[in-house]
């Protein structure tokens, strides 16, 4: 009776460690999934249940579980069929900014870059899709453009071919841009063609979103002195939210993207007479 309870004592021993380590590799192979789910998300701006699980090769249920973590922890927010980055009161960091959605940046700068005609000025302003629109427009000619970021003037130094103003103001160290009353007064002596603008979020009523009160008041400043106003902005944008308005659609003559825009954002377009242009569609 003593080697029979023995024997039961080891397997029972047995079998809790054998449930502890698997445990620990579970929450440990949780740590990892969480992490790329992260970059993942940083990198395209939303993830999906189903694209998850095919990559990690793991049950929707799990993917669903670790959504939920991600999203307690203030991390993503839950969407239909996923999840997104974070909204709310402040910016994501620009470096990340940088990353987000990237290769849907370059094509919608390379688009406006093409139509952008010889002999024109710009106004760019604050913002990781405007500095990958003039990292487009290096191979341009006779162009003078207007910008309070630095980042911009920065990259378009070197094309002697193109004339760059800078509006003063007061410098943003967290993404180079310049904002304040001097840079409004500055940009009041201008009147250009195009005015190429980015935004953090599109709300389901066509307003164009941002965080910073500063450089919203630079933004209309921009609208309002342009013949014609671009709006350059990236799927992501129609999934995120922020709290200060810069303007309409209907004050936007043409929205550069790179998908079509909800049915909604699309009919309020074709109604304000907003000309939409899906980057990668070779008709528009």
């Amino acid at each position: 009776m003593f080697l029979l309870d023995r024997c039961c004592d080891f397997a029972q021993e047995g079998t809790q460690t054998n449930v502890e380590a698997f445990d620990s590799g579970e929450r440990m192979a949780q740590t990892f999934r969480h992490a790329e789910i992260l970059a993942i998300a940083r990198e395209s701006g939303r993830v999906t249940v189903e694209d998850l699980a095919a990559h990690f090769g793991v049950t929707l249920q799990t993917i669903r579980r670790d959504l939920t973590d991600l999203c307690d922890a203030g991390r993503l927010e839950r969407v239909h069929g996923g999840a997104v980055l974070p909204s709310g009161v402040t910016n994501i960091g620009y470096e990340d900014r940088r990353i987000l959605n990237a290769p849907a940046k370059e094509c919608i700068a390379t688009r406006i870059a093409r139509d952008i005609p010889r002999g024109a000025s710009l106004f760019l302003n604050i913002g990781t899709t405007t500095e990958a629109v003039a990292r487009a427009l290096r191979g341009h000619r006779d162009l003078m453009v207007v910008t309070n970021n630095l980042n911009v003037a920065n990259i378009l130094a070197a094309n002697d071919g193109i004339e760059v103003i800078v509006a003063g103001g007061v410098l943003r160290r967290a993404d180079a841009g310049l904002v304040g009353d001097i840079a409004l007064d500055m940009l009041g002596h201008f009147k250009v063609d195009i005015a190429v603008i980015g935004t953090s979020a599109l709300d389901e009523d066509g307003d164009l979103l941002d965080f910073d009160v500063r450089e919203v008041r630079i933004s209309q400043a921009i609208i309002k002195q342009a013949r014609q106003a671009w709006l350059a902005a990236d799927c992501s944008k129609f999934t995120r939210s922020a709290p200060v308005r810069i303007a309409s659609l209907a004050d936007i003559d043409r929205f550069i993207t790179d998908a079509p825009p909800p049915d909604r954002i699309a009919r309020l377009c074709a109604e304000w007479q907003t000309q939409v242009t899906i980057c990668n569609d070779a008709r528009a």
